[in-house]
């Protein structure tokens, strides 16, 4: 949802303050020119203008600056899941200090583009545009060329640029997804004002010895002018380039120089370089605070004079964060600052720049403009409308291999359920997909939280979907129909982080649908029979027998008995003790059972948000439907005791809150029984309780 009011402001309001404190520190730190032994190669001093005018600080300051709401363009290659995450915190830094509308142009493979192309339709940042292109296309057109990088082969994809962007695209930015911004992008837009007729390429010279070749005995580094270039951070004058024959230009450089180097060592780097001492006339240097870089044995610390002078910080070591400098602390939480920022607070309009609104905003603003403030369940019908940030595929994941009977476990689940995904694993060994409900500096935590968890770090099958916080009530059916979404195989177990289902459970259920049929031609939903108990210790019942013997020892009991016994009576567990074979039950009012249906079943409803008849709503759908409930008699699920939500609480304690419910109620059976007629009629019924489940 598009942001507004005082917190979203004072939430920037802050962020500006901890930047100048990092400032201050960086100041306290001490003068890094006191520790320059020598040298010049990176000093900030600005190009010198192609028409004579004099460099340094006043030409700095007089640097032309592009038209207020000029489009800039921007482009970056990313691949893979990781890439993915590094190339949100770069565009977070850049849209926090940027004035004018920019267009990012992504190559991407298909990993990153799912995730990419997810996240900025729900981001719905004005003044962006973004345009995806297939990088499998180009790879014929490097494949031929040895790469030692770690990049591998996605890091020779900037020599094909030219060839991939639209030809009427005339200059470009290109960075790679491990820089940071600390000053405005359109500050290094401004500097193609310096390039000659015949310069093509803006680099920063590179800022370590790698190409003067004396870093170690018997290093051959490929040819360079100098210190070479980085690659980082590069501005190219496209059209200029293809004029020139680039394409031609750089394979014939590549061609003659790996017939004495087995392999290039920096990608693209070496490439750029070797065309660059060919064509020396090619390269408009640019300040060397546009690219300051983190390597080892980088010489950086000669570039900056104070922390004002900091452009663009590169994380262009393979240890990147761990990388040790003078003032790697004071880079490190600069990046950490957006690391963690909130990015909703970007979704802010640029004042005087009229641009073209994200896709569903003007539509997004409407329903929300005609919600009545007054209204006493104002909260609830702003969250329904709320458009979340979603990062699907937040962690490293391995799809499974297609099985026709598998199934994937489907929950959602926020910062305060974290512990309960260990033992999930040790109980569902089959594929899952969690939605989790985090704020960005959450979402790093729980990242640490799986990478220092063996247990979890071993799975390649959990994919994990951050879904962002905003608004004031848990968004329950939002986060389902998330995880819901990007199952990937036929059939999925909707269950909730707070139960553990039975060790034997995935393999069953597999099996059971295969036994039974399911299909195009038998509709089911399988239902599996819901426990819980209020102990935190308990030995967990490996089979239908002790599952019973506990039952009747008192340490476990149907779920919700005492407090909601209509939520699961319809399973008929008198039965299920004697049940040899699945068996039918009928719905029932107020019946939220915990199902395997087929991944295209419906989807949840959105209007239910907080606590209360979430999953009731989405029963009722799948037997408006004429889903068969097929209830499983060797399968069972238990919840675990924990501290209630705060949804629920509120849910306890005020009517207001129940009475919204309630008209949500209302307005869901007028829905249902548009879309389904008489058909929908016994379902008034579900309308006479006023406690409502889960």
């Amino acid at each position: 949802m598009l942001p507004r009011g005082r917190p979203r402001a004072l939430g920037a309001a802050v962020l500006l303050l901890g930047l100048l404190l990092l400032v201050g520190l960086f100041l306290l730190a001490g003068d890094p020119r006191a520790d320059a032994a020598g040298g010049s190669c990176c000093r900030p001093t600005p190009p010198e203008p192609p028409d004579g005018r004099p460099s340094g600080p006043a030409a700095r300051e007089g640097a032309p600056r592009p038209p207020r709401c000029q489009l800039l363009h921007v482009a970056i290659v990313c691949a893979g899941l990781n890439s993915s995450r590094e190339v949100v915190t770069l565009v977070k830094s850049m849209l926090f200090y940027r004035k004018n509308p920019l267009h990012l142009h992504l190559v991407t493979d298909a990993v990153a583009r799912s995730i990419l192309e997810t996240l900025f339709r729900t981001w719905m940042v004005p003044a962006l545009g973004v345009s995806f292109y297939d990088a499998d296309q180009p790879k014929p057109q490097i494949s031929w060329i040895p790469n030692k990088h770690y990049s591998g082969l996605y890091g020779l994809m900037k020599l094909v640029l030219p060839g991939i962007l639209p030809p009427g695209l005339a200059q470009v930015i290109v960075l790679d997804t491990d820089v940071t911004f600390a000053s405005d992008i359109a500050e290094l837009w401004a500097l193609f004002a310096y390039f000659s007729d015949k310069q093509v390429i803006g680099l920063v010279e590179n800022q370590s010895d790698w190409y003067l070749g004396n870093l170690w005995k018997n290093h051959r580094p490929w040819p360079a002018l100098g210190r070479g270039f980085n690659t980082g951070v590069i501005l190219l004058w496209l059209d200029r380039l293809r004029r020139a024959g680039w394409e031609q230009m750089w394979q014939l450089t590549a061609r003659r120089e790996l017939l004495t180097h087995p392999a290039t060592s920096l990608a693209d780097q070496d490439i750029f370089n070797a065309v660059i001492k060919e064509h020396p006339g090619l390269v408009q240097p640019l300040p060397c605070v546009w690219n300051v870089q983190l390597s080892d044995h980088t010489l950086a610390e000669l570039c900056y004079l104070e922390a004002a002078d900091l452009k663009v910080i590169h994380w262009n070591s393979p240890k990147k964060l761990r990388v040790k400098n003078k003032h790697a602390e004071f880079f490190r939480n600069l990046y950490l600052t957006f690391l963690g920022y909130d990015g909703n607070l970007l979704r802010r309009e640029l004042f005087g720049c009229p641009s073209q609104p994200p896709t569903g905003a003007e539509q997004l603003q409407q329903s929300l403009a005609q919600l009545d403030e007054e209204d006493a369940c104002f909260e609830f019908r702003q969250q329904q409308l709320t458009v979340h940030r979603v990062h699907i595929t937040f962690l490293p994941h391995k799809p499974p291999p297609p099985r026709p009977h598998d199934v994937t476990l489907v929950a959602q689940l926020s910062m305060d359920r974290l512990q309960m995904l260990e033992a999930l694993c040790r109980h569902w060994p089959g594929p899952m997909s969690l939605a989790l409900y985090l704020t960005d500096a959450e979402a790093q935590q729980f990242l640490h939280f799986v990478e220092a968890s063996p247990v979890l770090s071993a799975r390649q099958d959990v994919a994990y979907h951050v879904v962002y916080r905003e608004g004031p009530l848990y968004p329950v059916n939002q986060l389902r129909n998330v995880a819901l979404a990007q199952a990937l195989t036929p059939y999925v177990f909707l269950s909730d982080i707070d139960f553990l289902p039975a060790y034997s459970l995935y393999d069953y259920l597999r099996a059971s649908i295969e036994q039974l049929g399911l299909g195009s031609l038998r509709k089911a939903a399988l239902v599996v029979p819901a426990f819980e108990t209020l102990r935190y210790r308990l030995s967990f019942p490996r089979s239908k027998a002790e599952l019973l013997a506990l039952l009747d020892a008192g340490a476990l009991s149907t779920f919700r008995y005492h407090e909601w016994p209509r939520g699961h009576a319809a399973t008929d567990y008198a039965s299920w003790r004697e049940a040899q074979a699945p068996y039918r039950v009928q719905w029932a009012a107020d019946y939220e059972p915990y199902v395997v249906v087929p991944r295209d079943c419906p989807r949840y409803d959105p209007r239910f948000v907080g606590f209360g008849w979430n999953k009731v709503a989405h029963i009722m759908e799948l037997d408006a439907q004429e889903y068969e409930l097929l209830v499983l008699p060797e399968a069972f699920t238990i919840h675990l005791p924990h501290t209630p939500s705060l949804d629920i609480s509120r849910f306890r304690s005020s009517p207001a809150y129940r009475a919204c419910l309630q008209a949500l109620k209302e307005e869901f059976h007028q829905d249902l029984s548009r879309r389904y007629g008489a058909a929908a009629l016994k379902y008034l019924t579900a309308l006479q309780r006023p406690r409502s489940p889960v």
